[in-house]
């Protein structure tokens, strides 16, 4: 039987280019599957300043009217996975990857609608076709509409189907209607059980409604965005949807995010041993210029690194801080985002200077250090559909303190290895961290909180496997 493959589709992908949480997706995912049996290749822009991958193909790529040379660079990801670069400069050679400035690109139809033509040619070129295209958020949404229209006759991949993930709902990759022609669909496509929307047309409407199967980051997320409260307009067309939806939790880098091997801490630790947590906790404390002495060290100190937005809980921490802060316990904080908030810890760190202390970017070894020298983990998001940070604190014996929403609420279990806020509220922020609170004073109790969180499985080839089953449902119903 021929080896199965599986193309992805994306915006970005690391090592090569990053953002946000779908990044680290389809870095770690495409390895996952090859140990799994499958060939996966991702295809993602080749944009600014990667230099990574070696030329395996040129030809024309055709968007609308728009058509130029273009070379694909391959490179190889872990485990035999790969990833093909789509070089175009006219339209990936730019200062952002969506954009500069806070404001996207006008023509960022254009540059994903040709990605998505890009993958598609590729994989029509090599000696085996894939098995099954799976294209991920807005930005890959046109690859399922092209292969139910521009593809469904085509000699190589006609009948392959589709996967769609959904890993925001919120960005949606809404446009004027006048770019249909220019991506190569005709007006039979702006329908509403097409891709209109509200007198707009939607890339991501396009991936819900062509997909074969339609998937999201949490099984809660899943049941979320079928709700008005979560669904961002969208909750009617995923309940249509319902039978062919489905959420699969994402995986962490289990490698990368590992305490008994993790270069930026001073003493490496591990379920077995959990002594080293003390040394990264005075180290924390000491990079941020607070006191690291026997009382600093016995006081619980609460970590975060987050954008800081509404969507992450910070208009519940604005309501909530000053009370938070009259409790005997630190604060270390590390992100970016709305000025408001950037300004509000700032203040907190200079009325607290003992104990509140907050650094405005981004720092790798930095956020390892919060992870494993922190107590406990602050993550009281409006909606998460997946989060990524609960799973790293739990594999670094940080105990998360987090809303029930989304990928929060799959992975955190209240009382056992962690604590959720009962509502959105600062009534309820301060109950949980009292609970926290609580437990950290028993130091058997908090040992066993720990404990329950290191050893739950949270790496991608458990993800992989979920996949897996859906590519095979996929697969079962098609003929080519």
């Amino acid at each position: 039987m021929a080896r199965r493959s599986v193309l992805l589709v994306g915006s970005e992908a690391q090592p090569f280019a990053k953002t946000g949480g779908l990044a680290d997706v389809l870095g770690a995912l495409p390895p996952a599957l090859q140990r799994l049996g499958w060939d996966a290749t991702v295809v993602l822009p080749r944009y600014r300043g990667v230099t990574a991958g070696t030329v395996v193909d040129t030809f024309p790529v055709t968007s609308g009217g728009f058509t130029r040379d273009t070379r694909f660079y391959e490179a190889p990801l872990a485990d035999g996975a790969r990833a093909v670069l789509v070089d175009c400069p006219e339209l990936y050679d730019r200062a952002g990857i969506y954009g500069a400035d806070s404001t996207d690109y006008p023509d960022s139809p254009r540059r994903f609608a040709f990605l998505s033509r890009a993958a598609l040619e590729f994989a029509a070129r090599r000696e085996t076709p894939p098995s099954i295209v799976h294209a991920h958020d807005w930005q890959a949404g046109l690859v399922p509409v092209y292969l139910r229209t521009l593809y469904a006759a085509h000699p190589v991949l006609r009948g392959t189907p589709s996967i769609f993930t959904i890993h925001n709902l919120a960005y949606q990759g809404v446009y004027e209607s006048d770019w249909l022609p220019r991506v190569d669909l005709g007006w039979d496509q702006f329908a509403p059980d097409r891709l209109e929307f509200y007198g707009r047309f939607s890339m991501l409407k396009g991936g819900i409604v062509d997909g074969r199967f339609v998937t999201t980051v949490s099984r809660r997320y899943a049941e979320e965005i079928q709700t008005p409260a979560f669904g961002f307009g969208f909750d009617g067309i995923l309940r249509a949807r319902r039978a062919d939806l489905v959420g699969i939790l994402n995986g962490i880098d289990d490698v990368e995010w590992d305490p008994a091997r993790d270069p930026f801490l001073p003493t490496r630790f591990s379920a077995a041993d959990l002594s080293g947590k003390r040394d990264a906790k005075a180290a924390v404390l000491q990079r941020y210029g607070l006191a690291a002495d026997e009382a600093a060290l016995a006081r619980p100190l609460v970590g975060m690194v987050s954008r800081m937005v509404d969507q992450k809980g910070f208009d519940l921490i604005a309501a909530a801080l000053d009370d938070l802060t009259r409790l005997d316990i630190a604060f270390v904080v590390l992100g970016t985002g709305e000025p408001r908030y950037q300004d509000m810890w700032r203040a907190a760190a200079a009325r607290h200077p003992d104990r509140v202390a907050v650094r405005i970017g981004f720092d790798e070894s930095l956020a390892h250090q919060i992870e494993g020298g922190a107590d406990m983990f602050l993550m009281p998001s409006r909606f998460e559909p997946c989060g990524l940070n609960q799973m790293y604190s739990m594999r670094y014996g940080t105990v998360p303190i987090v809303a029930g929403v989304g990928g929060l609420a799959d992975t955190v279990a209240d009382g056992v290895s962690g604590f959720v806020l009962a509502a959105h509220t600062p009534a309820a922020l301060r109950e949980a961290l009292d609970r926290a609170l609580a437990a950290f004073s028993d130091p058997a109790a908090w040992r066993a909180l720990q404990l329950a969180g290191m050893r739950q499985d949270f790496s991608w080839d458990r993800s992989a496997r979920e996949y897996v089953k859906i590519y095979e449902r996929a697969l079962a119903g098609v003929r080519r």
